[in-house]
């Protein structure tokens, strides 16, 4: 096949189906998602039984491919589309963030997550906030675009969404807030915003952030010595002899996180010396994990021969990176990273050819969006970041991120698939927006010939 035949068959398959990258992708992730999470799941299997993980799995990631080939055959540009995607999902995520710092389900030491169907289905609202914020952020730049610039008060109305879902997010896990914070800062990029108005943004959140650590950091402080002088006066002594405390379950009712982080930070600054230590339940992740990693080498142990899996806590979720490294070596934990990062690069060759701001942003944002999920996820397992929370997308198992991360692809997959038929006689594409004010040109547009390579 010539060069020039293999480019009209790109082209083809990218009208009709959306960017076949992309696809390839998303495809090589489901298969490392199937092998790996089983692999990992050593821990469910004793509880579980032999098959019952890798079914919920597999269930989690039909539905979400379902997502994606439902949503690759939509039209971004449908005023529907828009209105559930963007002030719907701001909706739903507020409310279900709202309840869950109040009444949610205490998940590895934060409020996390909420039931919807009890022993079958729970959500965690963050994963959701991500999602949404990269839908308010494509709309805010493109009602604001000005002179090939984001306008002031573009910028005031993106911090205070950034503001409200940091502010909403924060007791559920810090590096949430941070990952949100690096999502806005890629989108402020594409959307043509200059270096200064990013940077007085970037302090902006930095001096918000401070002041809540320091004021939460001083809550928890009086929050632990009125418990203490609560404790000296509501012992009860029990027929043995043996003195308890009435009120052990209300005490401990509250989930304080300034403490945890400042602990994690600390564990994660002297992390040089965890080969001198022993191990405990509180560095039992870092040392399992880096276990995992050093026996995995250069090439790995084989799939399905990790040693580290039934020790290693969350090594279907959080610490997955660990097994991938530890099964597959240097060689394979590099392809996965490399994957993700291909993704990304991708992203930014589909904002190339857009005419328009708002869906480089939508396909850059939920690039954006996964890459540094991922990036965050390799980073905590491999030391470079504190412990925390943080699934692989479509790899790690959760049925929450594997959906949102599948609506992604599949808006990835709908705006490749429009920007692709621009100019196509045979498939028109209306380009003109049915909302009103979403016509601003796309700053980074870079004509190029033969861009479908």
């Amino acid at each position: 096949m010539s060069p020039s035949e293999k480019t009209n068959r790109y082209t083809e398959i990218s009208q009709k189906h959306g960017d076949p990258w992309i696809w390839g992708i998303y495809i090589m992730l489901l298969i490392i998602s199937v092998v790996e999470s089983y692999s990992a799941s050593s821990r469910e299997i004793a509880a579980q039984g032999i098959y019952m993980p890798i079914i919920k799995q597999c269930i989690f990631l039909g539905v979400g491919a379902a997502f994606v080939g439902l949503l690759q055959r939509v039209d971004y540009n449908k005023p529907r589309f828009l209105y559930i995607m963007i002030p719907g999902l701001a909706v739903i995520t507020v409310v279900s963030l709202l309840y869950v710092m109040f009444f949610g389900e205490v998940i590895n030491g934060a409020r996390r997550a909420m039931t919807l169907v009890p022993g079958l289905v729970t959500l965690q609202p963050a994963e959701l906030a991500k999602l949404s914020i990269v839908t308010i952020l494509s709309y805010i730049f493109a009602k604001s675009q000005k002179n090939q610039d984001i306008s002031n008060k573009g910028l005031v109305a993106a911090a205070f969404a950034v503001g409200i879902y940091g502010a909403l997010m924060i007791r559920s896990g810090l590096t949430n807030t941070l990952l949100l914070i690096a999502i806005s800062g890629s989108m402020l990029l594409i959307g043509g915003a200059r270096l200064k108005k990013i940077g007085i943004l970037m302090v902006f959140f930095g001096i918000m952030f401070g002041c809540f650590f320091i004021i939460k950091h001083n809550n928890d402080k009086k929050e632990e010595t009125f418990k203490e002088t609560q404790r000296e006066m509501q012992f009860e002594a029990r027929a043995d002899g043996v003195i308890v405390d009435k009120d052990d379950k209300d005490n401990n009712s509250k989930v304080a996180r300034s403490g945890t982080w400042r602990n994690r930070l600390n564990e994660w600054w002297h992390s040089d010396s965890l080969v001198h230590r022993p191990i405990t339940p509180k560095n039992q992740q870092e040392m399992f994990s880096r276990m995992a990693q050093a026996h995995g080498g250069l090439v790995g142990v084989g799939v399905g021969k990790s040693r580290e899996c039934s020790r290693l806590p969350l090594a279907f979720s959080d610490y997955i990176y660990s097994i991938i490294v530890e099964e597959t070596g240097l060689i394979g934990g590099l392809f996965v990273l490399l994957l993700y990062l291909s993704l990304l690069g991708r992203a930014a060759m589909i904002v190339r050819r857009s005419k328009r701001v708002l869906p480089s942003l939508l396909v850059i944002g939920m690039a954006s969006f996964i890459t540094f999920q991922a990036l965050f996820h390799m980073a905590i397992n491999v030391g470079v970041f504190p412990v925390s929370g943080q699934p692989l997308p479509l790899i790690s198992k959760g049925g929450t991120s594997i959906f949102v991360i599948s609506i992604a692809f599949g808006v990835m997959l709908s705006v490749s698939r429009t920007i692709a038929n621009y100019g196509n006689k045979k498939n028109k594409v209306d380009e003109t927006p049915i909302i009103e004010g979403l016509d601003a040109e796309n700053p980074t547009e870079i004509p190029a010939k033969n861009v479908w390579k």
